[in-house]
């Protein structure tokens, strides 16, 4: 099942099975053929509509799309997505990462980013040898380097404060 929200006005909850399409518990009967990737010809209740997707968003579960002059921005949600919001787990993509630590005990071999730096998730941050080997420790989230607080050559313990975000 999917709960789709549209223009943050109407919501329908779309179930789909074998080759039927249920849309708030009603069957829908239609037949859409696919033009190229981003154009689709449906037809419904014998009208004629062409479809435009305009945006999509993976990350957000969003898009936007174009049917005749209207546009209609979409917000989707699974049961994967509804069970997340009932445990409380839902906003923990927003939060805000304001220092990374040291994973485990090792020596700093190098800085990969300078202090004033903009990183985006998964941006490489610093090189920790530990266990004779080299770690490469990514951003977490997209992050301003604030300040650094250790050089190239420093030991660190596990859980020390390595990097301040802003």
């Amino acid at each position: 099942m999917l709960k789709i929200k549209v223009n943050d006005k109407f919501s329908f909850e779309v179930s789909s099975e074998k080759n039927l399409t249920k849309i708030n518990d009603q069957e829908i009967k239609a037949d859409m053929v696919r033009i190229d990737d981003r154009n689709f010809h449906i037809l419904h209740n014998n009208k004629s509509y062409n479809v435009e997707l305009i945006g999509i968003n993976k990350e957000e579960k969003s898009c936007s799309v174009k049917v005749g002059s209207n546009i209609y921005s979409m917000q989707m949600t699974d049961q994967y997505d509804e069970l997340l919001h009932q445990l409380g787990m839902d906003n923990l993509k927003s939060a805000k990462v304001s220092e990374i630590k040291a994973p485990m005990p090792g020596l700093v071999i190098r800085i990969l980013v300078a202090e004033g730096d903009e990183v985006e998730k998964g941006g490489n941050l610093f090189v920790l040898e530990a266990m004779k080997m080299e770690n490469i420790i990514k951003a977490s989230a997209d992050v301003k380097i604030k300040s650094i607080k250790v050089k190239p050559g420093d030991k660190v313990e596990k859980n020390q404060v390595v990097m301040i975000f802003s």
